[in-house]
């Protein structure tokens, strides 16, 4: 008891890997590039909820996440909006969650699934199987194994955290909750936010970095990965699978901080600077705000450099010129 360690072998190509994460990690850090961009980290935080909902097939759109996650009316499955604003709970506690500790993940799992799901904050009762669309990939352990299963991967946890490394660690944790499949529903979700954790733990900066976003773009290699680990009785496929996963989506970020500073002008700088979070504006009321008297000057030098960069959207983006048109920092 405690003495458990799951199965996986550090390879050149993890070591290889690692290091460039790494040193990607220490780009974004050095200079602060996501703690003094709000709209990125806002932007990265919705991008993870929505695809990391999408995998398990929630339909919301990003826009209709994202005003969910706002607070504005979404007309669409009851179930599917609940769980984003359970996903969005869940979460803003990434700073708070103890990887190692039981009782804390079922309070998150109750969170994630408040509403959505019968058996919401306990281990499941009954037989589960991993699913890639109609498919099953493989069938869960018995329910009465489930707690000195996840004990033991706990316990690993506890005992290892500092000594293995936080890429690697996450990723075996990922994998091996995946295989237990501790709750009747919800694992997925689980096991993603929980790879966040542990990546947050080690450098805080993982809290906005979308990762989810990357896998369901690869969400067919994702389930892939993990049937071919099931089927070799340890996790090094998808060890390196997700190491591909962080160090692609940090190329993303980092090209997106680029981009921001390069192309953030002066001019969209000083209309950020007007704008309050998820207030709808009028272009008469930035307008006014700025102390401009041209429609054309405020689209082309303002409003339409600050949309392609992702800084404001429009309330009604299939009708850009509509007299109802209210844009929004976000």
């Amino acid at each position: 008891m405690g003495n458990y360690i799951p199965p996986y072998t550090i390879s050149e190509k993890m070591l290889e890997q690692v290091s460039a994460i790494s040193e990607k990690v220490g780009k974004i850090t050095g200079h602060r590039e996501l703690e003094s961009k709000p709209h990125l980290r806002r932007n990265n935080r919705i991008r993870s909820i929505h695809s990391s909902l999408k995998i398990e097939a929630n339909s919301l759109s990003l826009n209709e996440v994202r005003d969910v996650i706002n607070g504005h009316l979404v007309i669409g499955d009851q179930k599917e909006i609940q769980e984003v604003k359970n996903a969005y709970a869940a979460y803003e506690k990434i700073s708070e969650i103890d990887p190692s500790s039981a009782k804390q993940l079922k309070e998150i799992h109750g969170i994630m699934t408040h509403l959505t799901v019968e058996e919401s904050g306990v281990f499941r009762k009954g037989d589960e199987g991993v699913f890639s669309g109609d498919k099953c990939i493989f069938v869960a352990p018995p329910p009465n194994m489930v707690p000195e299963l996840m004990k033991d991967l706990l316990s690993w946890v506890k005992k290892y955290e500092g000594k293995v490394h936080p890429l690697i660690m996450a990723a075996v944790f990922h994998y091996e909750f995946v295989f237990i499949h501790p709750f009747a529903d919800g694992n997925g979700r689980m096991a993603r936010l929980l790879h966040t954790v542990l990546l947050y733990r080690w450098r805080s900066v993982f809290e906005y970095i979308p990762l989810e976003s990357q896998i369901e773009r690869f969400q067919k290699q994702y389930y892939d990965a993990i049937a071919k680990c099931n089927t070799s009785g340890n996790s090094n496929i998808f060890i390196e699978f997700m190491l591909d996963m962080i160090n692609q989506v940090l190329d993303d970020v980092i090209l997106q901080v680029n981009k921001a500073n390069a192309e953030t002008s002066e001019y969209v700088k000083k209309m950020l600077d007007l704008m309050e979070y998820d207030i709808p504006y009028t272009s008469n009321d930035i307008m006014a705000g700025l102390g401009l008297k041209s429609k054309e000057t405020l689209r082309k030098n303002y409003i339409n450099p600050a949309i392609e960069l992702g800084m404001i959207r429009m309330t009604i983006p299939d009708k850009p010129n509509s007299k109802n048109q209210r844009y929004v920092k976000v």
